[in-house]
């Protein structure tokens, strides 16, 4: 069996359109997956950040009290530094 040159065309366009059919099949999975991604790193960090910033405040705080105990020291011992 032989087939004709618009049996060639048609074959040829229908596997052109499954093809695209498939891609925007995989285009729209892909948005899904890399939003579930998103969002689901989004309700990590936002957490992790808060964290972060308490910590980095908690820090500055010793610092400071860290200061002014070596301002303490020094005032009292003139000689010592800390």
């Amino acid at each position: 069996m032989s087939l004709t040159n618009e049996d060639k065309q048609w074959i040829n366009q229908r596997r052109e359109e499954d093809r695209q059919w498939i891609s925007e099949l995989l285009d729209e999975r892909l948005d899904r997956v890399e939003t579930k991604l998103l969002t689901a790193f989004h309700q990590w960090a936002s957490p992790m950040e808060a964290r972060l910033r308490t910590h980095a405040a908690a820090l500055r705080a010793l610092d400071l009290e860290m200061e002014a105990l070596d301002d303490r020291v020094k005032k009292l011992e003139p000689g010592a530094s800390a």
